[in-house]
């Protein structure tokens, strides 16, 4: 399906280790935002020992027989608009060593094991899992999240293979904020989310993440590569982003 609306941007599809934000080769990727910007986005390094299997068995719940999203997971999903400003329920929550946005409207409602997830069925929404899907693959139990919340296919095969040859630690705390958001394009089965990252008060960039709407939550949908997000490119503030302000 087409989408409903769209901004004017193409993806880079280049493998991560290709791309200009992550070869330190523009003057605003330093070396220590640089090694920021990895741990927000794909997972810091962390002991190879720490990582878990996959939990066995569906953490998310499945559609009921009438076709309605599993218990405990009902959201407004009538406004279908772009979305102009933050959630007025937003709070914030540390996740592997990250601040990540949390709504009671928008999601994610539900917790299941590791996973948090139920996002409404709106750009919001699919904001909000661009958002908080990625961190969990910061942490130990991060192929649990690849197999239940990364859309199955070769891609995700080769972010697994990507994923399991870091070399890791213990997820740690970094400076890199999320400031602010924009959905470039939307459909209720498909959207991309543009991500404004901050370091400090002054160095801004984004990186975008595409979503797939599987009948019961949204997905992360890795690019053919195998990455889940595209390359990493400097910013202004504001610059049509919706800001956090936080």
């Amino acid at each position: 399906m087409a989408s409903l609306w769209t901004r004017n941007d193409e993806p880079d599809d280049r493998p991560f280790w290709q791309q200009r934000g992550w070869q330190l080769s523009a003057a605003f990727l330093a070396v220590v935002l640089c090694a920021g910007l990895v741990a927000v986005l794909l997972g810091g390094p962390g002991d190879a020992d720490a990582d878990r299997r996959a939990l066995s068995g569906p953490l998310i719940g499945q559609l009921g027989p009438d076709g309605s999203r599993p218990g405990g997971c009902r959201t407004d999903d009538s406004d279908q608009d772009a979305p102009t400003r933050p959630p007025r329920d937003v709070t914030w929550r540390t996740l592997n060593g990250a601040r990540v946005p949390l709504s009671r409207s928008a999601g994610p409602l539900l917790t299941a094991g590791p996973l948090l997830w139920c996002f409404a069925h709106t750009p919001m929404g699919a904001v909000m899992a661009a958002h908080v899907i990625p961190r969990h693959m910061s942490g130990e139990d991060w192929r649990t999240a690849t197999q239940q919340q990364v859309v199955a296919g070769p891609a995700r095969d080769i972010f697994e293979a990507m994923r399991s040859s870091l070399q890791q630690t213990k997820p740690q705390h970094t400076a890199i904020a999320l400031a602010g958001f924009m959905v470039m394009t939307y459909s209720p089965e498909l959207a991309t989310v543009r991500l404004l990252l901050r370091q400090g008060d002054t160095v801004y960039a984004y990186t975008d993440y595409t979503v797939a709407w599987d009948g019961v939550d949204w997905k992360l949908r890795p690019l053919s590569t195998g990455d889940l997000h595209t390359r990493v490119t400097a910013a202004k503030a504001g610059d049509g982003f919706v800001m956090w302000g936080v």
